[in-house]
């Protein structure tokens, strides 16, 4: 039952340090009930770093073998599910109906953006940032542990790839919990509630799922890739990481000093219709969505390196983000035309491409 119990006792540390670390605090975009910007304390970064140094200390003295999260990944990620679970029922069961069927309910959230713990105006704990941060950690967990245990099943004789893809999927959790802040201007925060697909895709899809290519290949021995393509498929990751990150990056920028460039380079220039405004310069003029296309980029690249390209099992990954985010694209553009009318019709023509420049 360790194994099972191992991600109740990780998330459960992780909102006790997440509580008494210092964090900064900032005000968010999306609006609570009183109609003011939500608060949230932030020390995301600080966090994955005391749980990874625990984790390397409780190896290092012999408490738990290296690759302890791969010996007991089943039953994680069982234990994870149910805990998913309960959250799902505590927080949907618990709050006022939306009018939806039951089942959309517990799927989609009732409650938009619960906070919890708080005083003085301000909560403790965020439930939408903490189910991205516990998301992550058990990641990078999982993700450390996977590739300790190829190095321990094959000595002298550790893939390269596998590091190469721990080291970038790494680099990819680092920066996420480093711009924590930008993250409170992404769709999931001002356009979705929290229940089964956010609680429990956080608690056991994203920490568990992220990692497929490694349940696929952490057992077996180097895949002879040349390191010539090693570099290239981190090309392609940095690539897309460009792309994702930089957006992302002008967005926040323009709603919260709308006049700046971004980099001191790129101006902002957008369509307005005296009481909107739709960034359409930049990153935002090569497509409607395209940090979408970086975030498929770096998935892609993350598999590749991984050095086994017609295993179909780690290609499982990027092909999630292809489905959630080509559905999401489509439904956030939905919305834009709902919200924005003849503005938004007049940004689809500055900006025809949905996702792909020049392809869709």
């Amino acid at each position: 039952m360790t194994g099972f119990f191992a991600p109740w006792i990780v998330y459960a540390l992780i909102l006790a340090l997440h509580v008494v670390l210092p964090a900064r605090s900032v005000t968010g975009y999306v609006r609570g009930p009183a109609g003011r910007r939500l608060r949230y304390r932030l020390n995301g970064l600080l966090v994955l770093a005391v749980v990874l140094v625990l984790y390397a200390g409780a190896a290092g003295l012999g408490v738990l073998p290296w690759d302890f999260f791969w010996q007991h990944r089943w039953e994680g990620l069982l234990g994870a599910c149910v805990l998913g679970l309960l959250f799902t029922f505590a927080i949907v069961l618990g709050a006022p109906k939306t009018g939806k069927p039951l089942l959309a309910d517990l799927f989609l959230g009732r409650r938009e953006n619960p906070q919890w713990l708080g005083r003085s105006g301000e909560a403790l704990v965020d439930a939408k940032m903490y189910l991205y941060l516990i998301g992550a950690i058990q990641l990078e967990l999982n993700l450390v542990s996977f590739a300790a245990h190829q190095a321990l099943a094959h000595p002298g004789e550790a893939s390269p790839g596998v590091f190469v893809h721990v080291a970038l999927f790494t680099f990819f959790v680092c920066e996420y919990l480093f711009f924590e802040e930008v993250h409170l201007y992404t769709y999931d925060f001002f356009a979705e509630r929290v229940g089964f697909k956010l609680g429990w895709g956080c608690i056991a899809f994203y920490p568990y799922f992220y990692a497929v290519g490694l349940w696929s290949v952490a057992s077996r021995p180097d895949s002879r890739t040349p390191a010539a393509l090693l570099v290239l498929y981190a090309f392609v990751f940095f690539a897309g990481w460009a792309l994702s990150r930089g957006a992302n990056l002008q967005k926040f920028l323009f709603k919260t000093r709308p006049e700046a460039k971004l980099l001191g380079v790129l101006t902002p220039v957008a369509v307005s219709d005296g009481t909107h405004r739709l960034l359409c310069s930049g990153f935002w003029r090569l497509s409607r969505h395209i940090n979408y296309l970086g975030e498929i980029l770096m998935a892609i690249g993350l598999t590749l390196a991984l050095g086994w390209p017609l295993d179909p099992w780690p290609w499982l990954y990027p092909a999630y983000y292809v489905a959630l985010l080509f559905a999401r694209q489509a439904d956030d553009d939905r919305r834009c035309a709902a919200k924005y009318g003849p503005l938004w019709t007049e940004y689809c023509r500055r900006v025809p491409y949905r996702i792909i420049p020049g392809v869709y």
